[in-house]
């Protein structure tokens, strides 16, 4: 049967919660596997696994409880490995790289930030900001419309400018919290955000953090700030003793 693995942690980790069960239905046991100084988090994989909410909560508890005793290098939902000797062997091999991975990332937490423009807020300010924007709106209103080559003019130019402005607010953005953190991950880009960035950051110093998130709020009130965390450090931990089983490509148990 295949293996499905939940997180990487040190050998002396405290004993995770007896009874402890994960995903599938029935929830299957979950397990620790050892080699040498390091432990995977595991249990048995169901066949038909698929990223359903059941699943994904599942996924996440494991890794919360397990969170609880120290530092655990969490995987995506639907990692799954051959079997134990498949987790057992990689654990092995990158014995140094995973203690490193541990080390660094003792006591840190991930915070992923999302950011879209109010579109009303964005076009004042687009306007307000272009001279050029503004003479051939004012010509157009002064023509009672303006022509259609008119309106076709405004129309590009404004959409390249808020394109603009996507661009240099998602750099600002990046700037003005990478401060507050130790380390920043670029998500994948996506037509509906202008940012997608998670940031690593000690969990000591996280209201330094969100205190920085606000700030931003107040000084671009042209954006849409979201903030999911504290969350287990996934964009942080380079993929584990398995890859995401290919039925659940795109699922993610730190989805946000």
């Amino acid at each position: 049967m295949s293996t499905y693995v939940y997180g990487i942690t040190t050998r002396s980790h405290p004993a995770l919660p007896e009874g402890m069960t994960g995903v599938g239905e029935p929830a299957r046991p979950v397990r620790v596997l050892t080699a040498g100084d390091l432990s995977a988090v595991v249990s048995d994989a169901p066949v038909d696994l698929r990223p359903k909410r059941r699943d994904l909560l599942a996924h996440q508890n494991v890794l919360a409880e397990a969170g609880a005793g120290g530092c655990v290098l969490p995987m995506r939902f639907g990692s799954v490995a051959d079997d134990d000797d498949a987790v057992v062997h990689v654990l092995t091999e990158r014995a140094d790289h995973y203690a490193e991975r541990l080390r660094e990332l003792d006591g840190k937490v991930e915070y992923n930030v999302k950011a879209t423009h109010v579109e009303e807020a964005v076009l004042h300010l687009v306007m307000a900001e272009n001279t050029e924007a503004r003479a051939l709106a004012e010509a157009n209103r002064r023509s009672g419309g303006g022509s259609y080559d008119d309106k076709i003019r405004l129309g590009e130019l404004v959409a390249h400018l808020v394109k603009a402005k996507e661009a240099d607010d998602a750099q600002q953005v990046r700037d003005l919290l990478a401060p507050a953190a130790t380390a920043v991950s670029v998500g994948p880009e996506s037509t509906g955000w202008l940012l997608n960035v998670s940031y690593l950051v000690p969990r000591a110093t996280s209201d330094r953090f969100l205190a920085a998130v606000e700030e931003v709020r107040q000084s671009h009130p042209h954006l849409d700030l979201s903030v999911h965390g504290p969350l287990p450090p996934y964009s942080f931990v380079e993929p584990g003793p398995a890859q995401p089983a290919s039925t659940t490509t795109g699922a993610d148990a730190g989805a946000r």
